[in-house]
């Protein structure tokens, strides 16, 4: 059963659509929602599989309900629909995170092929991308695509030198890695560079910060050796 959240202004068509996936398709629970701001009570509430949006509507459009879902959730897929599909409309779209649009009006069984298209395409992503995942604490970090993500379901964005650097730690975790090791991969220097150096403290500074949630999660410093992560989970 696909857990589905609807979210659009015109009742008489979310009614249709509603009806058109749980009784016409099969296999669907869709919960219904008039506005961005309700959408984001109900994403809250039911943690849906996959979110169909509307564009254009009342109290919070959907532009700004995927901005808002996407400063903490970037996994569960967003479609939107709309009459809208001008190249500046899509790429706006895209820009703050949707995955996929569908133009107005369309039938349940064409809704229906691009929800099942996005689904497989996360769920093919997520599995090459399974191995590439580091436990860290309650944090899993994702260094391919820059975050971390702690057990609550937050999700943190990191730089891309940010994870990268994380990503060798962890991958080391319990074992000192070697500042001219880190600075010479990183900053393509050498450990006797003195702004290399220090932007690597700032960086270190900087990921404990994005960490602090999980206090059994060190990040060490041994002055004149090298750096290491400890998880004492």
């Amino acid at each position: 059963m696909i857990k589905l959240l609807l979210v659009e202004d015109d009742p008489n068509l979310s009614y249709i659509i509603q009806g058109g996936l749980e009784d016409v398709i099969g296999g669907y629970e869709v919960i219904t929602a008039s506005n961005g701001k309700e959408g984001l009570q109900m994403w809250k509430e039911h943690a849906p599989d996959i979110i169909i949006s509307d564009i254009e509507m009342p109290v919070m459009d959907g532009y700004q309900m995927v901005e808002r879902i996407r400063q903490t959730d970037t996994d569960t897929p967003i479609l939107l629909a709309s009459a809208r599909i001008s190249p500046k409309d899509v790429t706006a779209g895209y820009r703050i995170g949707a995955n996929n649009y569908i133009k107005k009006p369309f039938i349940p069984e064409e809704l229906d092929a691009h929800i099942q298209g996005v689904l497989k395409l996360k769920n093919n992503i997520s599995s090459r991308n399974e191995s590439n995942l580091l436990k860290i604490g309650e944090y899993t970090l994702d260094a391919d695509h820059a975050s971390l993500r702690h057990t609550s379901g937050t999700v943190v964005t990191l730089t891309s030198r940010e994870a990268e650097v994380l990503r060798t730690l962890c991958q080391n975790k319990g074992q000192i890695v070697r500042r001219e090791a880190i600075l010479e991969k990183f900053w393509n220097t050498e450990g006797n560079d003195y702004f290399a150096s220090r932007s690597l403290d700032v960086f270190i500074s900087k990921l404990r910060k994005k960490l602090a949630d999980d206090p059994r999660v060190e990040i060490k410093v041994i002055k004149g050796v090298g750096i290491c992560v400890n998880d004492q989970s």
